[in-house]
């Protein structure tokens, strides 16, 4: 038996394992591009790093996603990270269609790329490799550069299905321990 995705059926219940999924925090970013004059923006929770050298970082795009032709033809790309106040823009770019740029002010990385208002910081990147990740594509991109804008602000996070908040309660990890999570 197939599923809709041309794998072999799991047998898990899709909302369920979703769900579960959503058991790992993450943060929220905004994907954003232009291709033959049209602005892209799309926003993820699927951002992750993925070399330091070259510099790679990953994030995936549903295979239903509308503009999902552009985003493959896209030369250059921003990822931008939301802090903890904007949950309205994360919410305007995660909808399929819209004005999504509609009364924004213009604002574009040194690659040209358009870049969404206030973010704590952006990553510009160039296209590296797309692979088949199931019912979304895994795109591969190379960082050129990077900005921070809004150094010490609190992430958006996305956890259970809802939008957090990160409290800290002031534990610092050991110097030592730095080199642990994976770098």
């Amino acid at each position: 038996m197939s599923d809709t995705t041309g794998g072999r059926d799991s047998g898990m219940d899709p909302r369920a394992f979703r769900n579960a999924l959503g058991q790992f925090a993450t943060g929220v970013a905004i994907i954003t591009a232009e291709v033959d004059g049209v602005k892209l923006g799309a926003t993820v929770s699927s951002f992750n790093s993925v070399s330091l050298d070259p510099p790679l970082v990953l994030f995936s795009l549903a295979r239903t996603a509308l503009s999902l032709p552009q985003w493959r033809a896209a030369k250059t790309l921003a990822i931008s990270m939301l802090g903890e106040q904007q949950t309205e823009l994360s919410n305007r770019f995660a909808k399929a269609t819209g004005a999504k740029w509609a009364g924004l002010p213009e604002r574009r990385g040194q690659n040209g790329v358009p870049l969404p208002p206030e973010v704590m910081l952006h990553f510009e990147c160039r296209p590296y490799a797309v692979y088949d990740g199931g019912d979304h594509e895994i795109f591969v991109v190379e960082v050129t550069g990077y900005t921070q804008h809004q150094p010490g602000r609190m992430p958006l996070v996305f956890f259970s299905g809802r939008y957090q908040r990160l409290v800290s309660d002031g534990v610092r990890a050991p110097d030592d321990n730095m080199w642990l999570h994976g770098w």
